[in-house]
C-alpha cells in the first residue's frame, strides 16, 4: 500500500485513566485507506530524549468523520510528550505501515479477538472492520490487571460480545485471558491476539492445541517502520524478517515460538 507523510491535527485528547490517553486526529484531506492491524510512526517533537519516531497501533478509523484514533500508553519521555498534545496541535505521522489482519473466507466464522494491556488497541478497529464487512460472530476477550485498566468497553461492545479478565478479580473472570471459559469453548474458528508476548504465546499454544487458526500482532521495537533499521527482526520458518514490513501481524504457524 502507498505510504503517506501527513501532518494531522489533534481534534481531541481524552485521558482514559492515569496511564492511557486517546488522541483523535483529523486532516483537511481525506484519510488514506488503512487496514486493521496496520500502524503509524509518529514524530515526537520537543522531546530531547526521543530522536526516532514511535510506532503506534491504529486504534480506530472513522472515515465519516475523517478521524484517526491513537491509544497512547504513557511509559517514557516520548509518550509523555505525546500525551501533552492538546486540541489544535499538529502531529507528523507516516501511515499506513505494515501488514494487517486477514479476513476469514467464511462470513459465518466465529471470531475471538483477544487483547491485553496496550495490545487491545488494534482490536477495536479490527472489530469495526469485521462488522462493516459482514462478519457477525465476533467477540472480544480483554484482559487487564484491574478494572481501572480495562479501557473503552462500551466502544468494543458496539461490535461484539465483550468478555473480560482481571488479575485481581475486580472485573470479569479473575486470572489471565487464557483462563477465561470462552477461550475453551468449542466452535471458535479464528483467534486474533495482541498484547504482551507471554500472553500471545499462551493464547497461541491453546489455539494450536485446539486446532484453531490464530494470528498475532507482534509488538517488537520498530524505530523506522520501513525495514531499514533492522531492530524489529524476528525469526520465522522462512528466516529472519522485519516485523514492521512483513508483519506486525503473523499467523502463528509462521513463527518459531517455543510453544
Amino acid at each position: 500500500m502507498k505510504k503517506f507523510l501527513l501532518d494531522l491535527e489533534v481534534k481531541s485528547k481524552t485521558w482514559l485513566n492515569s496511564a492511557y490517553v486517546l488522541l483523535v486526529l483529523t486532516s483537511p484531506d481525506k484519510l488514506p485507506p488503512i487496514l486493521p492491524g496496520q500502524f503509524v510512526e509518529v514524530r515526537v517533537d520537543g522531546s530531547p530524549a526521543t530522536f526516532l519516531r514511535r510506532p503506534i497501533s491504529v486504534h480506530q478509523v472513522d472515515y465519516a468523520k475523517n478521524e484517526l484514533w491513537l491509544l497512547v500508553q504513557v511509559v517514557g519521555d516520548g509518550s509523555r510528550h505525546l500525551a501533552g498534545l492538546e486540541a489544535g496541535d499538529m502531529l507528523n505521522v507516516i501511515l499506513p505501515l505494515g501488514n494487517g489482519f486477514s479476513l476469514p473466507p467464511d462470513k459465518d466464522a466465529r471470531l475471538l479477538l483477544v487483547g491485553g494491556g496496550c495490545g487491545v488497541a488494534p482490536l477495536l478497529y479490527l472489530g469495526a472492520y469485521l462488522r462493516q464487512h459482514g462478519y457477525g460472530r465476533c467477540s472480544f476477550l480483554l484482559g487487564a490487571k484491574r478494572k481501572e485498566d480495562l479501557l473503552q468497553l462500551d466502544e468494543y461492545s458496539r461490535y461484539g460480545q465483550v468478555y473480560t479478565t482481571t488479575e485481581d478479580g475486580s472485573h470479569g473472570v479473575q486470572g489471565f485471558v487464557t483462563q477465561h471459559p470462552v477461550m475453551h469453548e468449542p466452535g471458535i474458528d479464528l483467534i486474533y491476539a495482541c498484547g504482551p508476548t507471554p500472553m500471545m504465546k499462551a493464547v497461541a499454544r491453546l489455539a494450536r492445541e485446539a486446532g484453531i487458526a490464530c494470528e498475532v500482532s507482534l509488538e517488537n521495537t520498530m524505530a523506522c517502520g520501513l525495514g531499514a533499521c533492522l531492530c524489529c527482526v524476528t525469526d520465522t520458518v522462512e528466516g529472519h524478517v522485519c516485523v514492521c514490513t512483513e508483519g506486525p501481524v503473523f499467523n502463528i504457524d509462521k513463527l518459531k515460538w517455543q510453544i
